[in-house]
């Protein structure tokens, strides 16, 4: 009896597909996305360049009148948080800011609007001329205020020390306004305004209805812009102005001015609460600003 010894044949598994090797984990992400060291050095060094003023005007803001004279630039040692409730009171702020608030909203308003009806046709071309008008916006930036002129024109116009008389004359200075908006419209294709001419819509219908939502946040940036200026403009308002119960905010400065001396600390407190306002308003709106002058620069 022979006995057939069977073999048995032992089959090793298959390896598994391994994942294709990855070049070196994206060469270490790219590098850390190749980190700009230098933006991050010069983004540092504009904010400390911008933030030091501030700073210092705090500084001196919450020093003693004594401490002040004894050592005017260095850190204050004894903070004098009252000043701030005293600059409040001897400048009148609180029946001023109301007239601040006003001449702001009313006077950017009417600028902008303003803006928006030089701009779009200079940047379309549709008014003879439109290069030199541009030239004009430039030249515009650099011309003196004719405060003379002003005065006699609001005087014969039976509107000097009026509220109206002053929100017109700071509502049409526009400044820098329609170079920013005309940037902007270019930047809006020519054949929007083609398609709504053959579709029968007229020019104002066509300008508010369709340009000034595209426009937008070059318009926002406008009105930014604009209403810092009017917040923080005085020399008008001195000389415009007559009645104390209409002035600005920024009048309210002049009570700390005296005629031998000034109070500084008590200066630097008024003047931070007049800016505080501007701030606040810019940390929340500054991302519309941005985007108005990045769209006005592509177009």
């Amino acid at each position: 009896m022979t006995a057939t010894a069977s073999t048995t044949t032992t089959t090793s598994p298959e390896p598994l597909p391994t994942a294709p090797e990855r070049p070196r984990e994206t060469t270490v992400r790219r590098r850390r996305r190749r980190m700009p060291i230098g933006a991050y050095v010069c983004a540092l060094i504009l904010m400390i360049v911008f933030l030091f003023p501030l700073l210092y005007l705090l500084n001196t803001a919450l020093k003693s009148q004594a401490e002040f004279v004894a050592n005017p630039v260095g850190l204050v040692s004894d903070p004098q948080w009252g000043n701030f409730l005293t600059a409040w009171e001897k400048g009148d702020f609180g029946s001023y800011i109301l007239n601040s608030v006003i001449y702001t909203a009313v006077g950017s308003a009417i600028g902008t609007l303003l803006t928006l009806v030089l701009s779009f046709p200079v940047a379309r071309g549709y008014v003879r001329g439109s290069k030199y008008w541009s030239i004009v916006f430039v030249l515009v930036l650099f011309l003196p205020n004719a405060l003379i002129t002003q005065f006699q024109l609001l005087l014969r116009l039976g509107l000097y020390d009026t509220q109206l008389g002053y929100i017109l004359l700071v509502g049409v200075g526009v400044g820098v306004g329609p170079l920013l908006l005309s940037g902007f419209v270019r930047s809006i294709p020519r054949e929007l305004d083609e398609a709504a001419a053959m579709d029968g819509v007229g020019y104002w219908r066509y300008l508010f209805t369709f340009i000034l939502p595209l426009a937008r946040p070059a318009l926002v940036t406008v009105f930014i812009l604009q209403a810092v200026w009017i917040w923080n403009e005085i020399i008008l308002a001195t000389v415009l102005l007559a009645d104390p119960t209409k002035f600005p905010v920024t009048v309210g400065l002049y009570a700390f001015k005296g005629t031998y001396g000034n109070q500084w600390p008590l200066l630097a407190a008024a003047t931070f609460i007049v800016a505080a306002p501007l701030i606040v308003g810019y940390i929340f709106i500054q991302r519309y600003l941005v985007n108005g002058v990045v769209g006005a620069v592509k177009g």
